[in-house]
């Protein structure tokens, strides 16, 4: 019987996610659902999100309430579809603005090196060494809570761990035969790097992240829903299940798909 054999590029213990598997197909789905939620939330929910009604308070599920009430007597379901634009857009945000910082001190810092790179791996060690999250919780609070200072927060603080990848990649990029042959033919430095090395690290910079923070109270948000329906799990335990389930649902999605895109990205770039 001939022994299965394992592309050596492959990582041990690590899936294939190259090919569109079911449950990539099953993440698409669900990420497809919360943009549509937080696109179109106020006109999907059949309730007004932050409409009271305490003779309805912390009613179960019936009535008019497919998920129950809060203990305002808002309507859960209807919460949960409006939260959805909370926490996709931040998260979102963070993501994109911590890649563009990452992304341009990670190169500077990888392929440039000198005083400058120093200096940026010096920050970066600095972040790292603070509590981030103490830090982020201080500020937020001395900002009083405000949601986007809080997504700029998140920013700078997500920011020194792409720098961090990207650094890495592009030290073992710039020692490569493609590029020494561009840096003979005369190239400069900024398009070596921005046309050459950055486009081969992009698998690097598919990062997902979920977070949420900073936002007002009484927003529809699922990471604030679902700290106050902790505290009345005895009279609707929907309050926390549901945005709960949110939360579980849409980072395991993230995960499978950000995973998969590594893997697709990583496959085009070996078979160039």
């Amino acid at each position: 019987m001939s022994e299965m054999v394992v592309p050596a590029d492959v990582p041990a213990g690590r899936p294939r996610l190259t090919r569109f598997q079911p449950f990539v197909a099953v993440a698409v789905i669900v990420i497809a659902a919360v943009v549509v939620c937080a696109a179109f939330g106020s006109l999907i929910a059949p309730y007004s999100a932050s409409a009271q009604n305490l003779g309805a308070a912390l009613a179960g599920p019936g009535h008019g309430h497919l998920l129950g009430t809060d203990d305002l007597g808002r309507d859960v379901l209807s919460r949960v579809i409006v939260g959805a634009r909370t926490a996709l857009i931040g998260p979102a945000v963070v993501a994109l603005g911590a890649m563009i910082i990452g992304t341009f001190l990670g190169l500077v810092a990888g392929y440039g090196g000198g005083t400058v790179g120093a200096l940026i791996m010096r920050w970066v060690d600095l972040m790292y060494a603070v509590p981030q999250l103490l830090i982020a919780v201080v500020v937020v609070g001395i900002l009083h809570g405000s949601y986007w200072e809080a997504v700029a927060v998140l920013i700078v603080l997500t920011a020194p761990g792409d720098t961090r990848i990207m650094r890495g990649g592009a030290v073992e990029q710039r020692g490569l035969p493609y590029v020494e042959a561009a840096r003979v033919t005369g190239l400069p430095a900024r398009t070596i790097v921005f046309r050459h090395i950055w486009p081969s690290l992009m698998p690097l910079t598919v990062a997902q992240s979920f977070l949420n923070l900073g936002v007002g109270p009484g927003a529809a948000d699922w990471g604030r829903m679902l700290s106050e329906g902790l505290n009345f799990i005895a009279g609707n335990p929907l309050m926390a299940i549901a945005p709960g389930t949110c939360i579980i649902l849409t980072a395991a999605s993230m995960n499978v798909i950000g995973d998969w895109m590594y893997e697709t990205l990583s496959a085009r770039g070996r078979a160039r």
